[in-house]
């Protein structure tokens, strides 16, 4: 019998309208166009405005879109695993929320929390309830409203953040496609460098915890960079040296979208040329959880089956990762 796999199926995507050009930051925040497009690649970003507007209202579409291009019934969606650090409220999950919204009216759904490294988390969970055979038809959706948890007087973290979300959909194949290979980490002493101080069970939301605005992103740049440079490079590279997967073979580099710099040296460490990379920071800056599945968005109609990705991905907590998917379709 032939080995079960996850293959991607369909992928969907949304960002909002409004757009943050580096320009009105400038207006915002003691910044310049030149300081942020030198350090991070970042033009602008996208933003969710209006009242009563959570993570969710961007995954509902992104989902719904791709329902709509693979024509699949939402009643027969499995499961929905939704990366995000961002969800609507505690609980219930947002996954929740957007299984409801969609018609997903026979699939269970939860959130996964591990910051930017949370849609490579949900993508190889979700692959292995497919690989067990127990159901066929997963959505992962990587997303984040990360201006609601930014502080805009504060020059390090405003300007690289934006909201977006994507999803895939994986269905089971026989075929030498999909999800082939992965390696995912952890480091808990990340903590120190990057993390939201109220708002948990640690620290719970009081006037004196808004107050002191503990309820945004914190973030020593330069430690993460130097963690994120090391350890995103070398995860992709043991993904790519134990599958055989070099410069000639690899067809794109799929990675998080955090720095541009970390991004050339990940592609530099895999021995990837910047025509196989894809990049999308210059538009949407770091949307966490959903750059990857935006980008799978954006660059959808220049894959080919059989195409060898790797995906790679560093986040607050620390988490860290590569996946090795090999695509499954033409579109």
């Amino acid at each position: 019998m032939n080995k079960i796999r996850a293959a991607i199926t369909g992928v969907g995507g949304y960002v909002p309208d409004y757009v943050l050009t580096n320009k009105e930051l400038e207006t915002i925040v003691d910044t310049t166009d030149e300081w942020i497009t030198t350090r991070t690649g970042i033009k602008e970003r996208r933003i969710l405005k209006g009242e009563n507007q959570g993570v969710s209202v961007m995954a509902i579409a992104a989902v719904k879109e791709m329902l709509a291009k693979t024509k699949t019934n939402p009643a027969e969606i499995d499961l929905i695993i939704f990366a995000t650090i961002t969800p609507d409220m505690t609980f219930p999950a947002a996954a929740n929320i957007v299984a409801t919204a969609v018609g997903a009216v026979n699939a269970f759904s939860y959130d996964m929390g591990a910051a930017c490294s949370g849609f490579l988390y949900g993508l190889t969970t979700g692959a292995s309830f497919i690989e067990s055979g127990r159901y066929k038809k997963v959505i992962v959706i990587g997303g984040d409203k990360m201006s609601a948890i930014l502080d805009y007087t504060d020059r390090t973290t405003c300007i690289i953040f934006g909201d977006g979300a994507g999803c895939v959909l994986l269905e089971p194949t026989t075929e030498d496609v999909g999800v082939m290979d992965y390696i995912l980490k952890s480091d808990g002493t990340g903590e120190n460098f990057l993390h939201m101080k109220a708002g948990g069970s640690r620290l719970p939301a009081t006037h004196d915890t808004v107050d002191k605005r503990q309820h945004y992103v914190y973030q020593e740049g330069s430690s993460v960079y130097k963690f994120a440079v090391t350890n995103m490079a070398e995860v992709s590279a043991q993904v790519a040296e134990r599958n055989h997967l070099t410069k000639e073979n690899i067809s794109w580099l799929v990675p998080h979208q955090a720095n541009k710099r970390i991004i050339d040296a990940t592609a530099s460490r895999v021995g990837i040329t910047e025509d196989k990379v894809m990049m999308n920071i210059e538009r949407y800056g770091n949307t966490t959880a959903g750059t990857i599945p935006l980008l799978l968005w954006d660059y959808e109609k220049k894959l080919k089956k059989g195409d060898n990705l790797l995906l790679a991905a560093f986040g607050g907590g620390f988490t860290w990762g590569s996946v090795y998917v090999k695509w499954a379709y033409n579109s």
